[in-house]
């Protein structure tokens, strides 16, 4: 089968990017791919399969249709607008047209300088790359909406950042790149004709059952909010810290988008803060929920020039609503309750409350929790904690409550453990397979994305372990 390819954003977007090829890398060579992902897209074995040349994954060949490109964009950086950015080490390639009818878009990142560059070099490193590629694969995995990572180039052309390091490039796959801050970078340039062009183009290929409805920008942008809710609240669940929620960052579709100093939560900590490189902490963990709001108000501005500025605001206010009802939902699963009562906030913060003053870990405590027998005053999680009569206490209110939902323990346990993950990807588990990947050794790389791909399973092995030492004091910046 041969692929086919589209470029509707190069087709019908004149004027909202430079049209470039990508530079490819000295002896660039192909490390990972992701099998599963190749299958679903029909992609031939025969293109992963090559020597003296990265091919298409390398950005040394295009294939045909492909219409290669580098979006412009501005954005809200930690709060501050920061004028225009775009795509300034990321090439989209192009759009590759589905048996469905939907396409996806193919983006190399690390493919070179554009005009959007800045003072950067156009380049990503294999440290970075193997975390986004890592990063999206487990989110998928986990059920939550994401951009995926296809393969990944590895090469001897050296890049530096706090040190000399190897280039590579990360082949991403999403059904779009459209970010908040394409509609900024028109907004602020007052061309609103231009934000509206964009809304339309968004409407047409993403949300087409839209298009002849008399109130599409409404119902448009109430979807967007919708799904950016919906999003934070499962980031919250699994307790995942994005790390740069700047507005450039943030999908349209709601998808987790550019995975840079992320993290996943180790201790229980609120207020954790991923990225060595947030001061203030805007984007902490608990956070997020309102850096989410903050940046759709930005891009409801951007659309006011034609959308009714009450109909925007009534949209905004749907934001918290759908969050907390999206959350409470996936948060009675985790705690096993398949209904709802008035006191089942209590319990959680009681939990929540014992574990931030432990440190207890965040994914083994709900993984354990998933053990409780409700006629059974014993638990395995009692052990976690250091003060056990504040747990007792916690403990019987819990089993209490679950008596109440007259659910046999084994179906609980079940969908229990199809909701709390037993892996997540640690900060250590991948740093583990940079080092290795860094020396050459790629085995580690891809046993940890084979286990992230089945993360509720159960394990003995210390991909559920907590970090050692040496993992709890990881630092991820902005150029992670």
């Amino acid at each position: 089968m041969t692929l086919s390819f589209t470029a509707h954003w190069h087709d019908e977007l004149p004027g909202f990017y430079t049209a470039l090829k990508p530079t490819p890398l000295q002896n660039s060579r192909l490390i990972w791919h992701n099998d599963r992902l190749a299958e679903e897209l029909a992609i031939p074995p025969e293109l992963f399969q090559r020597s003296g040349s990265a091919g298409v994954w390398g950005g040394e060949t295009l294939l045909a249709g492909m219409q290669p490109l580098a979006q412009v964009y501005s954005g809200h950086q930690f709060g501050v607008w920061a004028g225009q950015l775009g795509d300034g080490r990321g090439i989209l390639l192009g759009e590759q047209q589905l048996p469905n009818g939907e396409t996806v878009d193919w983006h190399l990142k690390g493919a070179g300088l554009t005009p959007y560059s800045r003072m950067g070099d156009g380049r990503a490193v294999l440290r970075s790359t193997i975390r986004e590629c890592l990063g999206s694969e487990a989110m998928h995995a986990l059920g939550i909406p994401t951009t995926r990572a296809l393969s990944i180039v590895t090469s001897d052309t050296p890049v530096a950042r706090e040190t000399v390091e190897k280039g590579a490039m990360l082949m991403r796959i999403a059904q779009s790149h459209l970010r908040f801050g394409h509609f900024e970078h028109f907004y602020y340039r007052r061309e609103p004709d231009k934000v509206r062009q964009l809304a339309d183009f968004a409407i047409r290929h993403h949300w087409a059952q839209l298009q002849d409805d008399a109130d599409k920008y409404v119902l448009w942008f109430r979807d967007v909010v919708a799904r950016t809710a919906a999003l934070i609240a499962r980031w919250q669940t699994v307790g995942f810290a994005h790390g740069v929620m700047n507005t450039d960052n943030m999908s349209l579709l709601g998808l987790t988008f550019d995975y840079g100093p992320f993290g996943f939560l180790d201790d229980y900590q609120p207020g954790y803060i991923c990225n060595h490189s947030d001061y203030q902490g805007r984007y902490s963990f608990d956070n997020q929920p309102a850096v989410g709001l903050w940046n759709l108000q930005r891009l409801a501005q951007t659309l006011s020039p034609f959308i009714d500025v009450d109909a925007l605001n009534d949209a905004l206010d749907s934001y918290q609503a759908i969050l907390l009802r999206e959350y409470g939902s996936l948060m009675r699963n985790k705690l096993g309750l398949v209904t709802q009562e008035k006191g089942d906030n209590d319990i959680l913060n009681g939990l929540f409350a014992l574990m931030a003053r432990e440190g207890s870990d965040y994914t083994r405590t709900f993984r354990m929790l998933g053990q409780t027998e409700q006629h059974s005053a014993a638990s395995p999680l009692r052990d976690e904690f250091i003060d056990r009569q504040a747990f007792d206490d916690w403990f019987a209110s819990y089993r209490t409550r679950l008596q109440q939902e007259q659910v046999d323990d084994a179906t609980r346990q079940a969908q229990m453990n199809a909701t709390n993950p037993a892996m997540v990807l640690r900060n250590w588990l991948a740093q583990r397979a940079i080092e290795q990947a860094e020396q050459g050794e790629y085995d580690e790389l891809h046993r940890l994305h084979v286990a992230l791909r089945t993360p509720f399973a159960d394990r003995d092995d210390d991909y559920v372990s907590r970090p050692p030492e040496w993992g709890k004091r990881l630092e991820v910046s902005c150029s992670s």
